[in-house]
């Protein structure tokens, strides 16, 4: 039987929140962990997993996601709270991911700096 889940992830300053729906959890949240999920949520860096709600039905999965995108964003956290007070990244506590990299213009910043043919002087 197929499974579909209806999920929320955020970026590290849990500044923004994306809330979307995919049949593969593990898959979708490394695409949002690579970059590769484009717009709003490339855009914004959410990469970590705070919310997850697992479906047997795609009709049932696709009427919840749009029901949450649809709340305030203080009804979306306080859903987020209901299950994950802490905010933890479940991608690592749940689906034995690696930690969320880093924001990826700090990554930039990092590589840049530590390549030797870049530096003044």
């Amino acid at each position: 039987m197929k499974q579909y889940y209806v999920y929320m992830v955020t970026n590290k300053g849990r500044t923004t929140l994306y809330t979307g729906i995919t049949n593969s959890l593990m898959r979708r949240v490394s695409q949002h962990r690579q970059g590769d999920v484009p717009g709003f949520s490339k855009r914004y860096n959410t990469n970590r997993l705070v919310y997850y709600e697992q479906y047997n039905d795609v009709r049932d999965a696709i009427a919840r996601e749009k029901q949450i995108k649809g709340w305030s964003r203080k009804k979306k956290e306080a859903l987020v709270f209901s299950m994950n007070p802490t905010w933890t990244d479940l991608a690592v506590s749940v689906l034995g991911q690696k930690h969320a990299p880093s924001n990826r213009w700090q990554d930039r910043r990092n590589w840049h700096a530590a390549d030797p043919s870049t530096s003044s002087g």
